[in-house]
């Protein structure tokens, strides 16, 4: 017989995945914003250090939900790139790549995103659903302007 999930199980992975989401993006737009090069390096340098410090505030944001809920986030890089949706920058990337990269990334976690509001919703999980749908409101508006940023 297959166990299936009670609410606090989905809730939990669903939670502990965007930990591990944004502390591969927090290293990745640190990457980016390190070695980003060429003729939009002002704009993009400005826009990655942006970017970071956002994902470190939701990232932070997530872990304490979840630690106000009783489950314990991922806390080692180990774990976190093993159960990560979003990959680390392979290096070498070019500016354009760098921006595609993170706006296909912004595209998987709000997908994640939504899954999230939905178990919460289904779960009575509000302060939850609210949290994600306040992120995601943000990486949508952030992924519309990356991909501005790529338009011919």
């Amino acid at each position: 017989m297959v166990k299936t999930k009670d609410k606090n199980e989905i809730i939990s992975e669903t939670l502990n995945k965007q930990v591990a989401n944004f502390s591969v993006l927090f290293m990745k737009t640190h990457h980016f914003h390190w070695y980003v090069k060429g003729e939009n390096f002002f704009t993009l340098h400005v826009k990655f250090e942006e970017l970071y410090t956002e994902s470190a505030l939701h990232l932070d944001t997530i872990a304490e939900r979840m630690l106000a809920i009783g489950v314990s986030p991922t806390a080692t890089l180990k774990e976190q790139l093993e159960i990560a949706s979003v990959e680390e920058a392979a290096g070498g990337e070019n500016a354009r790549e760098m921006v595609r990269t993170l706006a296909d990334d912004f595209n998987t976690i709000c997908t994640e995103l939504t899954e999230g509001i939905t178990a919460a919703e289904d779960n009575d999980d509000q302060p939850t659903a609210d949290m994600f749908i306040a992120i995601r409101t943000s990486l949508e508006k952030h992924k519309w302007m990356l991909e501005a940023y790529l338009a011919e």
